[in-house]
């Protein structure tokens, strides 16, 4: 059972799972998609209804559908699908809303767990301090 919490150390544990299961399935020559990913994670708690919630909540931020069988890239590569993939994870575990979680910190997760990729939200505007 997976212990999942809106904060930093959660999100930096569940990047590094979501690359630990990209191999994982890449090994047993199974496609790397958001149905297998979340059947891998939580086993018989994915039921049909959970994962479609979870693509839904997902797919909302995204122009494209993220559910189903289609494969996602490599996390390292083009995080932003998996970004709102694990938002969404974490919104229908916790049961709040996708905008509920703290983006700063799953952003600054990524940054953690791969070091040598260009940061997600890169073209952010930033408050200048006037003192």
């Amino acid at each position: 059972m997976m212990e999942i919490r809106n904060d930093k150390d959660c999100f930096v544990r569940l990047w590094r799972r979501l690359e630990r299961t990209r191999r994982l399935l890449q090994g047993q020559y199974r496609r790397f998609c958001a149905r297998h990913v979340l059947r891998q994670w939580f086993g018989l708690e994915a039921t049909d209804d959970f994962i479609w919630e979870v693509c839904h909540r997902a797919s909302s931020t995204l122009d494209d559908d993220l559910c189903g069988n289609d494969s996602l890239p490599p996390p390292s590569l083009y995080p932003r699908k998996h970004r709102e993939l694990l938002r969404a994870i974490v919104a229908t575990r916790l049961g709040i809303g996708v905008r509920q979680v703290s983006l700063k910190a799953l952003d600054e997760a990524y940054s953690e767990v791969f070091p040598g990729s260009t940061p997600i939200n890169i073209g952010k505007k930033r408050k200048l301090n006037e003192e």
